[in-house]
């Protein structure tokens, strides 16, 4: 669209006519004050969350429509405006009016750039804050004149942004700040915009850049934007700061960029400086939750719920419990606030205190509302053998709740029932007791699965886990063989499970193809399991050679991760989970070792052990090993005792004190049965410690034979279908 020959000349001489006013006249400022009224009835826009709750970005208009006739009337009547200023008003009148592409020719024949050392001075001088220099003398713009062309380079900047220009718009509205900035290092004084509109313009300009550099697809420039919004005074209200505050959090933690750690003008000793994107999000969040809780800004929850994230993600949920019992009463609901903070407890491995907050939900009875929490007690209570029962009641009540109602919860509801069954039947006291359990289990989790028509990922794998537990290989590969093809290979879990079961069926090499197929797949932060689980396949095979090779994978992986992630805040909760795996590695290897008679090469892993764990039943156990390899039976009694010190359920401990027990006395002791008895109430698929028990019995003559005989069987059996690492 193009100005028409009447009105270009129209324009011409009415600047004509403005720009032969005197600039100095005594009555300069009134007549300049009256422009700007006459010229207020645009409403350029007030503040950025009322342009952009319209998709078309479209200026409101308060009041009259008046014409461009009008308005150059009005205008030749005040007078003393000078050609720029006349522009910028008329600018102005066009973008109202929703000429976009007129108003932007009209800005760039405005000149900006030859008035701003004026703009800068006069800028100052309203301030007070600049000194008197040589050039001070030089003639400043009046401040009205200032106020009107910041306005128009506002403008501008919205015009460009309304073309899709964003890269041209943000510069031009960062060229704002940098005008103020250049004037007023020191910032804006609280009382600066008590008698002036450039106060407001300055404002809405720091919120709209961010915006700008945003939508132009520019990271860096919007997060540095962001950072110089909130670390210069431009003596915005705390509403404001708080939006800014949330949106760079938001930003840092979704947009996928990583940026440079911020550089502060002045960095207190002891205080905290955030070091990655993370880190800052967090910063941010807190603060904000800190206000809110000091109530000097209006709540808003979306706050807590970005800040639950990105403590997840770190792996700092203590912390994030802490932010939710700070919140005031009447923030959530207690029901909420309960089930809330047992989760960040039970992500911290506080089961215990995770579950008693689960209690104070669930003593009442009530159990139409408590779903959920049911579901979480339940989950926390399997895992425990001395709360199994109790989880079996709570998954119990839940698919009470649901049965009949909504056929996704009961899977989810009968799941956990049957998970909790197969958990309990583990600790059964009697074999009638077991058998009844597992048999429960399987069929609550078939039942599971049907209302799921066998396309629920999680009862499918329970099914298969739970199988092959009561050695149903070949049912157990048949639900893992469907569940892999279900998910196209895309959880490690499965392809763990198959691999092991493969090994159950001493089909190793498929296995080990498997395991092969699924490191192809996997991340390289995923592949520790994978590659203990290839190591122990191996070692069945008698591969040792190769299998030293693989925890040599594992331990580089190690090495590689934690120097990755060693800076900052915890990602991904690593840590803990890599030194596990690597004790485990380094007692494997120490073991294997032992095996080849490298006794120098398994101290050496014992000491790598004891760097990383000082009281770790791993490094005593194997060091008991060590002991009996040497011949030393008394001292390798002693270092099993202390790992049973350092924990009581220590499987291969348990059953390493009753062979030394056997090789040092002469006739059988009842703490041996009880050693191998405790055991096998651990693991009761346990195939050395069944050997070890029939032993025992043989040693007691004809009396105990059929109990022997019954051992023996058992200890064939397991043997037989034993995985090269444990299902579960």
């Amino acid at each position: 669209m193009t100005m028409g020959t009447k009105e270009r000349g129209r324009f011409s001489r009415f600047t004509r006519c403005m720009s032969m006013q005197c600039l100095c006249s005594g009555d300069q400022m009134n007549r300049m004050d009256r422009a700007v009224q006459l010229s207020e009835y645009v409403d350029i826009k007030d503040g950025l969350n009322r342009r952009y709750s319209s998709p078309n970005f479209v200026i409101e208009q308060h009041a009259n429509n008046t014409g461009m006739e009008d308005a150059e009337l009005s205008l030749q009547r005040v007078g003393s405006l000078n050609y720029e200023e006349a522009r910028a008003l008329l600018g102005r009148v066009e973008y109202q009016r929703g000429h976009i592409e007129e108003a932007l020719r009209v800005f760039d024949g405005i000149k900006v750039s030859t008035v701003i050392p004026e703009m800068k001075i006069s800028i100052a001088r309203k301030v007070g804050q600049q000194k008197p220099r040589p050039y001070s003398s030089s003639p400043a713009l009046p401040f009205h004149a200032v106020t009107v062309l910041m306005e128009t380079i506002y403008l501008k900047a919205l015009a460009l942004n309304d073309l899709g220009r964003f890269e041209e718009a943000a510069r031009e509205c960062s060229t704002i700040l940098d005008i103020v900035e250049s004037a007023v290092p020191e910032g804006l004084p609280s009382n600066f915009g008590n008698d002036c509109n450039l106060n407001e313009t300055i404002c809405r300009a720091v919120e709209l850049l961010p915006e700008l550099w945003k939508l132009g697809g520019f990271s860096l420039e919007t997060v540095s934007s962001y950072r110089r919004a909130l670390v210069t005074n431009w003596n915005l209200d705390a509403k404001t700061i708080a939006k800014i505050q949330k949106e760079l959090a938001i930003f840092l933690l979704y947009s996928g960029c990583e940026a440079s750690p911020p550089k502060l003008r002045c960095q207190l000793d002891g205080l905290f400086v955030p070091q990655n994107n993370l880190e800052e999000a967090i910063l941010l969040l807190l603060i904000l939750l800190m206000k809110f809780n000091l109530r000097r800004i209006e709540r808003d929850p979306t706050v807590m719920h970005h800040l639950a994230f990105a403590l997840s993600v770190s792996g700092q949920l203590k912390p994030l419990a802490r932010q939710f019992e700070a919140l005031l009463p009447g923030i959530l609901d207690n029901r909420e606030w309960l089930y809330n903070v047992a989760l960040c407890y039970l992500a911290s491995d506080d089961d215990l205190t995770a579950l008693d907050l689960l209690r104070r939900v669930l003593k009442s009875g009530e159990d139409s509302n408590s779903f959920k929490e049911l579901l979480l007690a339940s989950k926390i209570c399997c895992e425990s053998s001395a709360r199994v029962g109790e989880g079996v009641l709570y998954a119990r009540r839940a698919l009470a709740i649901q049965h009949g109602c909504c056929d996704q919860m009961d899977v989810v509801a009968g799941r956990l029932l049957g998970i909790s069954l197969s958990n309990q039947a583990r600790y059964a006291t009697t074999d009638i007791e077991r058998s009844s359990q597992q048999h429960e289990a399987l069929e609550v989790l078939g039942d599971a699965g049907k209302k799921a028509h066998n396309r629920d990922f999680g009862t499918i794998y329970s099914l298969s886990l739970e199988n092959a537990v009561q050695r149903k290989l070949d049912t157990a590969a048949r639900y893992a063989k469907k569940l892999l093809k279900l998910e196209a290979g895309s959880e490690l879990k499965t392809w763990l499970l198959i691999a092991r079961i493969m090994s159950a069926q001493k089909r190793f090499e498929d296995a080990e193809r498997i395991v092969n197929a699924a490191l192809d797949q996997a991340g390289k932060w995923s592949q520790g399991d994978l590659l203990q689980t290839k190591a122990k396949i191996q070692i069945a095979q008698g591969q040792f050679r190769k299998a030293i090779e693989t925890y040599t994978q594992i331990l580089a992986l190690i090495q590689v991760r934690m120097k990755s992630f060693g800076a900052g805040i915890s990602v991904l909760q690593g840590t803990k989970t890599d030194k596990s795996l690597e004790i485990k590695t380094w007692y494997d290897l120490a073991l294997l070792y032992l095996r080849m008679s490298q006794w120098k090469d398994a101290e050496l892993c014992i000491s790598k052990i004891k760097a990383i764990s000082t009281y770790s039943p791993f490094a005593c156990h194997a060091t008991g090993k060590l002991l009996e390899a040497k011949g030393l039976a008394k001292e390798a009694l002693q270092a099993y005792s202390t790992a049973l010190d350092l924990e009581p359920k220590h499987v291969p401990s348990l059953i390493s004190t009753a062979t030394v027990l056997r090789q040092l006395c002469e006739k059988p002791l009842p703490a041996m049965r009880c050693f191998l008895t405790d055991a096998l109430r651990v693991d009761r698929t346990n195939h050395v410690a069944w050997f070890n028990l029939g032993l025992l019995y043989e040693d007691e003559g004809d009396s105990a034979a059929i109990e022997a005989a019954e051992c023996f069987k058992a200890a064939a059996v397991l043997e037989e279908t034993a995985p090269a690492e444990p299902f579960r």
